[in-house]
């Protein structure tokens, strides 16, 4: 089965020692390398801070544009992982290991054969 992690934090990552957050880097670059080449991570991104989003909202049979995220939150999402596993058991397993302060949210993707894309 295919998910999505998603990493959540509190933007305070910004905040962190550069000697912190080169070893936490580290960490998460070889975390990220190992579950790449057993070919459990399929794709995935670090997101730059939600301060730089821009939302595009459908409404009343409008559309607006407007700088920042959808909502305000405690936690934004950071970044992401596609990962294929034999089920959820496994990818919650994986996502306990993630090395990052935060937390980690596990979504199951639309099978191909269902999302009508």
């Amino acid at each position: 089965m295919k998910y999505m992690l998603l990493f959540c934090n509190d933007d305070t990552f910004d905040k962190v020692p550069a000697e912190e957050l080169q070893a936490k880097y580290q960490e998460i670059g070889a975390w990220w390398d190992k579950h790449s080449h057993d070919g459990t991570i399929f794709g995935g991104a670090q997101l730059q801070p939600a301060r730089t989003a821009t939302t595009v909202r459908h409404q009343n049979g409008g559309t607006m544009v407007t700088d920042g995220p959808f909502i305000e939150a405690k936690e934004t999402v950071g970044g992401f992982a596609l990962v294929e596993v034999e089920d959820l058991d496994q990818a919650l397993a994986l996502a306990k290991t993630w090395p990052a302060q935060g937390s980690v949210e596990v979504r199951p993707l639309v099978p191909d054969n269902m999302s009508g894309m």
